[in-house]
């Protein structure tokens, strides 16, 4: 089969060409204005990319055309979708590939508000190193992976599972279509504001995955009360895990540094010791869920988790050191939400409990940008001795409350924090030029962040050398 998946710089959509590509089929793609670290990775990945939407550029024999969610393609308008239409050719979402080529797979879906891609990385990483050829599919990258995606020769697939609606016309969360035999949910917390007003209309989706769970599968769940309060729409057995003492899986006796340690304890009270390079508790309780799926299902032994964990070098955009030699440490995160903004800035406060924190803060998503979510903005920076805040992009805001710029800054400084704007790459350059010496930068966004993450690293190594 021939598929053109236009969106293919998406996360998902490229995670998924991938994996059709290893099963077999003909693969191209196109986008328009893509960023790092997608863009360069997209680039290598070694089929057909055309950065521009046209007509042209659907083969003359195509099968299938993929279309991502993003505001940016413009959905019916696209070229492209246009061309196919005409032509005959059907037309589908990355969610209803993934749910039909897999449908007789044993699927793994990760899910829940945040942790979902670094706990998907890690059982793929897991798996691999055990010598189990799985498939997975990773809504971003990893260092400690040949790719995003990969279809297998095992009948057990992996695939984070977004709760994110499919698009305009089908509000439908992504994971309803992927039919899993297991689940590892690691989080349960109000998000996208934009498509799920209410925490009843988050929930919900959630519930119906739990219900869709077989009988005689596994659902391995982080102990938190909004989990427990969805558990009983499940058939599932169940495992819990958390970073304290729980009924079932927990973490003891953490030591935090450049690399962590900790005791995993099992239900039985036998404890395994395991470290890793990630910062963070969350990472600490990423790991926690992990290794008790992975054991709860007898996939792999102890030795082979306890080394795996040891080698996993994380997500790209997660809690990442961009800078080499400078006394002041350059870390990217992920702030695509409250909860993942104040982990990240959790985490560093942890590891670098002396140093004053500068965010670099960028609101791309919808709920960062939404007037529903401005009281996010009264405590997620709270510790950070300063923050720098980039404008709010443009696309889509016909489709929900966008707050201005201006509303973003004085929310932010009526809760205490030493605020900028910073509206260019090279005005947030000056502000972070003067600094004394001592601070950690995070720079934190889903988005381009005017591309800082590329220029700044190279300016502190040059300024702010040892």
């Amino acid at each position: 089969m021939r598929i053109h998946f236009t969106g293919i710089a998406g996360a998902g959509m490229s995670a998924v060409a991938l994996m059709m590509r290893d099963a077999g089929h003909q693969v191209s793609g196109s986008d328009a204005d893509v960023f790092p670290p997608m863009s360069t990775y997209v680039a290598a990945l070694g089929f057909p990319v055309t950065y521009r939407f046209d007509a042209a550029n659907l083969p003359a024999d195509l099968d299938l055309l993929i279309l991502g969610a993003s505001a940016k393609l413009g959905g019916e308008d696209n070229p492209e979708v246009a061309a196919a239409r005409a032509r005959g050719v059907r037309i589908a979402s990355f969610p209803e590939l993934v749910g039909e080529t897999t449908a007789e797979r044993t699927n793994t879906v990760v899910a829940g508000s945040f942790g979902k891609s670094t706990c998907t990385a890690l059982l793929a990483h897991i798996l691999r190193g055990s010598g189990l050829d799985a498939g997975w599919m990773i809504g971003a990258i990893s260092a400690s992976l040949p790719a995003t995606g990969h279809w297998g020769a095992a009948t057990d697939m992996v695939l984070e599972g977004d709760e994110y609606v499919i698009g305009a016309g089908d509000r439908r969360s992504k994971f309803a279509l992927y039919h899993p035999q297991n689940l590892l949910l690691t989080s349960l917390i109000h998000d996208h504001v934009n498509v799920f007003p209410t925490f009843a209309d988050y929930e919900a989706p959630f519930s119906a995955l739990l219900r869709g769970l077989p009988a005689d599968g596994l659902a391995v769940m982080r102990e938190h009360p909004a989990i427990r309060a969805v558990a009983g729409e499940t058939s599932a057995r169940i495992v819990w895990y958390d970073t304290k003492p729980c009924d079932g899986w927990f973490s003891r006796d953490v030591t935090y540094g450049e690399t962590s340690s900790f005791s995993l304890v099992a239900p039985s009270g036998r404890s395994l010791p395991l470290t890793t390079s990630l910062l963070g508790e969350h990472n600490i309780e990423n790991v926690v869920g992990v290794s008790a799926y992975l054991l709860e299902r007898g996939l792999v032994g102890e030795t082979q988790i306890a080394s795996a964990v040891a080698s996993f070098q994380g997500i790209r955009r997660r809690l990442d050191r961009l800078t080499t030699t400078s006394t002041i440490p350059v870390i990217e995160g992920f702030g695509s939400s409250y909860e993942k903004a104040r982990s990240a800035i959790e985490a560093l406060q942890l590891h670098y409990p002396t140093r004053p924190l500068v965010v670099v803060f960028e609101p791309h998503t919808f709920s960062w940008r939404s007037r529903d979510a401005l009281s996010w903005y009264d405590t997620v920076f709270e510790g950070a001795a300063r923050v720098l805040i980039c404008p709010p992009p443009g696309h889509g805001a016909e489709s929900h409350h966008q707050s201005t710029f201006s509303e973003i800054l004085a929310r932010t400084s009526a809760a205490g924090v030493p605020t900028l704007g910073v509206e260019t790459a090279d005005e947030a350059l000056v502000a972070l030029s003067e600094l004394k010496g001592d601070e950690i930068v995070l720079l934190l966004s889903s988005g381009p962040l005017l591309g800082l993450p590329d220029r700044l690293p190279g300016v502190f190594d040059r300024i702010y050398r040892a």
